[in-house]
């Protein structure tokens, strides 16, 4: 067998392993930062396959490193496994790490024959908080020659539109009174809020292509009869680029100012984890994954027709700014579902679902085994 059938036989051998952790995941979504048993259970299996792991890493007690192999070129994965509030595993996580891990498991059985060192980064809270970013921060990328994933959507894309993006909490504190006998005693907050809203929605018009915001209230008050006297609203705001991004949010922070000033309650903005750049995919890697991907069965008819990209935002860009890296998106079949919604859920642990973390661990694979393989591409990335 060729090194490409050896790393397919590797993970075509641990497939029930595979699955059985998909669907572990799945059942046991925990949010970012807090993933515990999943975080163990991807590691289990890594140690099981052989890998030398090392976990809590970066002082987060849910990030691992998983290795195997000491050759010159030195390829990771990524693997996420938090879950949304609500909806749980509404983004396909327990598809990616199952993934991840199945690519890790595939390269090491052709590790010493490629020259290639494998680590699998366990890296927790990408849907907000960024663990990809406390890694980077802390070293744990800087060896890298390259790094991948994969990402369960509806349709094949070879890669998305990822915006730059904030997460924050908007605080407005004002003052208590009886909304009927003394209303004219308190500052309501919730106007405050209200007011910024509306300034928002305003400002919208001016938007660049690109350009989002977007929130929820996350506490509104105690009671209707009760003048709210502390109000607080989480926000997320995107951009083409972080330096987009930045100028974007002197408008937004503006806007709740603005609500600030009218009410007479006082604003505080407290960031929340770490912002998510825009993403730069390697064409190099990308070309390879195509290949790999189209002989699974795969293709891109989307991508050739000059479709639109889908718009997203992960911590794996801030990855592809320090390292060669990837990011496509692999079909399931969702029935209409969109990523996040209830019914995404329940799409990302149907048979289909399973056949995607086989396809997409034997995709990343093959993708590396090429790589090892195209000299001057193993060249370029070596010489980083």
């Amino acid at each position: 067998m060729n090194a490409a059938e050896k790393a397919t036989s590797a993970i075509n051998a641990v497939r029930p392993s595979l699955l059985e952790l998909s669907h572990f995941v799945h059942d046991h979504p925990e949010l970012g930062y807090e993933e515990f048993q999943s975080a163990e259970a991807v590691a289990r299996v890594c140690e099981k396959a052989g890998f030398v792991v090392e976990r809590a890493i970066a002082s987060l007690p849910t990030a691992f490193r998983a290795t195997a192999g000491s050759g010159d070129l030195h390829v990771f994965f990524c693997a996420e496994y938090d879950a949304l509030p609500d909806v749980g595993h509404a983004c396909g996580h327990n598809i990616i790490a199952a993934s991840s891990v199945g690519a890790a498991i595939g390269l090491a059985a052709v590790a010493d024959e490629l020259n290639l060192r494998v680590t699998l980064l366990g890296t927790p809270s990408e849907e907000g908080g960024g663990g990809k970013i406390d890694l980077i921060k802390a070293g744990y990328f800087d060896d890298a020659h390259a790094a991948m994933m994969i990402h369960p959507w509806p349709n094949e894309r070879l890669e998305a539109t990822c915006l730059a993006v904030d997460h924050f909490d908007v605080t407005f504190e004002g003052k208590d009174a009886h909304a009927s006998a003394a209303p004219w005693e308190g500052i309501n907050a919730l106007d405050a809020l209200t007011i910024s809203q509306v300034a928002l929605a305003l400002l919208r018009q001016q938007f660049r292509p690109g350009d989002q915001v977007h929130g929820i209230v996350a506490e509104g008050g105690s009671a209707a009869n009760i003048i709210p006297s502390h109000v607080v609203g989480r926000f997320m705001a995107r951009s083409a680029t972080s330096e987009r991004l930045a100028e974007l949010r002197v408008r937004i922070n503006a806007c709740f100012e603005a609500g600030a000033v009218a009410t007479g309650a006082r604003l505080t903005i407290e960031e929340i984890g770490s912002a998510f750049s825009h993403m730069e995919s390697d064409a190099g890697l990308l070309a390879h994954y195509r290949a790999a991907a189209e002989s699974l069965g795969r293709s891109f008819e989307l991508d050739d027709a000059g479709a639109a990209k889908p718009t997203i935002s992960t911590d794996m860009a801030n990855v592809s700014l320090v390292v060669p890296s990837i990011h496509p998106l692999l079909a399931i079949p969702t029935n209409g579902a969109v990523n996040h919604q209830p019914e995404f859920t329940a799409a990302c642990i149907t048979d289909a679902a399973d056949q995607a973390v086989i396809d997409g661990a034997v995709a990343l694979a093959l993708t590396t085994v090429g790589v090892a393989q195209d000299t001057s591409l193993r060249t370029r990335l070596e010489s980083r």
